[in-house]
């Protein structure tokens, strides 16, 4: 499982924009690396709407914001444009890089059991060292703190 001053594990995953997007691509600027469960649910849309808001002070912190989820690509693009997302969401349809960041979790909705994403934020320095862990993440604020700790930590 990937801890805090690990090295972030490289991976490739189709993007929205319809390329192949490589996590080494963006070395040399901060990473907001986060996974959430699915396209147009209400926690994820307003975790997703979030990083929207807050999407320019990321990018004057030197910041790109990646979101990986297991929905494919032409959801994402319905979910970008629905809430004129200004990121890449990624494709990890047979959650192997979810599994790899260990965020690919036994769930338990309504007392029925299932793997999923569980929601966590992955924030990956310059050199690619993961600086900050979020996992079980409330979406609540979180952005802002998310926000807050590169500010503070990865000027």
């Amino acid at each position: 499982m990937i801890q805090e001053g690990n090295q972030a594990i490289d991976f490739t995953l189709e993007a929205s924009n319809g390329e192949k997007v490589s996590l080494s691509e963006f070395q040399g600027k901060n990473i907001v690396l986060y996974f959430y469960p699915k396209d147009m649910t209400p926690g994820c849309t307003t975790q997703a709407c979030d990083f929207r808001d807050y999407h320019e002070q990321f990018s004057q912190m030197d910041t790109v914001i990646l979101g990986v989820s297991r929905d494919p690509i032409s959801r994402h693009e319905k979910f970008i444009e629905k809430y004129n997302l200004p990121f890449a969401l990624l494709s990890d349809p047979e959650a192997e890089v979810s599994q790899q960041y260990g965020v690919f979790k036994e769930k338990n909705m309504f007392g029925k059991k299932a793997m999923g994403i569980e929601r966590s934020t992955f924030i990956i320095d310059r050199q690619g060292k993961v600086a900050k862990v979020y996992r079980k993440v409330k979406v609540k604020d979180h952005v802002a703190e998310a926000l807050h700790f590169i500010q503070q930590h990865l000027k």
